[in-house]
């Protein structure tokens, strides 16, 4: 029984059963984990929502983990304890993670030390939680897949959302020509305050015509592609020569004519953080601790959540209007 009193308990969401968002259970008597060797236990002030989240919740995804769970990978707040041979940080940090082990929809959670690094004074908590999956995502896409050049022009299809701002903020740094689009008013002065040199209306049904306008013969050198199961078709129309469409999200099949690929010697190439090398990792993290520094590094946060409402933010982040920055829950 004494041991039982020691063994503190927080609240956390799990996953009992893959299904729709009902499936995510507010449970409030949950063990706080203990950090093990070489792994960092976070009290979570801030963690970011993401849609693989909710692809894995539903249980179709390439990735299920072992029931039960909690998800969420990217959080922010300050560090509780650390386990044997951990050095980097110690209790009162301000850190933020690009994955997590127990879980991020939590109060607190435990991660592996590689995956925890310094979260800047220049920003908040929940800004924190915004970093994890979308930058390292917009800066694997553009470099390590995309092979970006500064003086390339890429365009950042579905631009107003958490990887969308990463990747216009990164570019825009890094010297490309930017251009986004978004589905509101909104959305589109979102996207030109955070890099992009031009915005375009996706919901406008000659959009794709005002592209190729504006980039005349050439075409564009990059896209990211948030949703390739919509548009994965046209954008092999709007590359230049040898351009390459860089697939982040999808969310069904869809048909293409390979012949357009084969007339500008195009490519498509899937994207996948989970896959990234610890090198690789180690890259990103350097990059964007750098753009912290040089402040060029600055979340958009969207909605935010009580942990209570988080079935909300599940339907929400996959059925509203218009991404507006990252969506987090408190």
């Amino acid at each position: 029984i004494a041991m039982a009193a020691t063994r503190k308990v927080m609240r956390a969401v799990r996953v009992l059963e893959f299904g729709g968002p009902e499936v995510l259970k507010l449970q409030s008597d949950v063990l706080i984990p203990d950090p093990k060797e070489n792994q960092v236990l976070i009290k979570v002030h801030a963690c970011g929502v993401n849609p693989v989240e909710t692809y894995i919740r539903s249980g179709n995804y390439a990735r299920k983990p072992a029931l039960p769970y909690t998800p969420g990978s990217d959080v922010a707040g300050v560090v509780e304890g650390v386990g044997e041979h951990v050095t980097a940080f110690k209790k009162g940090d301000r850190v933020f993670t690009t994955g997590t082990i127990s879980g991020g929809y939590a109060d607190y959670t435990v991660a592996a030390a590689n995956s925890v690094f310094p979260l800047s004074d220049k920003l908040d908590f929940r800004q924190g939680a915004a970093i994890g999956i979308p930058y390292f995502t917009a800066y694997r896409a553009l470099f390590q897949k995309g092979r970006a050049k500064a003086g390339e022009s890429v365009l950042v299809h579905g631009a107003s959302g958490g990887v969308g701002i990463a990747t216009c903020q990164i570019a825009r740094a890094c010297g490309l020509k930017v251009l986004g689009t978004a589905g509101t008013e909104e959305g589109m002065n979102m996207v030109l305050r955070n890099g992009a040199h031009q915005a375009f209306n996706h919901r406008e049904a000659n959009y794709i015509n005002k592209i190729k306008e504006y980039t005349g013969m050439e075409g564009v050198d990059i896209i990211i592609e948030m949703l390739s199961n919509i548009n994965l078709a046209t954008d092999l129309q709007l590359l230049s020569y040898a351009g390459r469409v860089l697939v982040v999200g999808c969310r069904g099949p869809i048909e293409i004519n390979p012949r357009d690929t084969m007339s500008k010697e195009s490519s498509i190439i899937g994207v996948s953080l989970f896959l990234a090398t610890e090198e690789e990792r180690r890259e990103c993290a350097a990059a964007l601790l750098d753009g912290m520094e040089a402040g060029w590094l600055k979340p958009v946060v969207g909605s935010e959540y009580p942990l209570e409402k988080v079935v909300k933010a599940h339907k929400d982040i996959i059925h509203s209007s218009g991404a507006r920055g990252k969506m987090v829950l408190l």
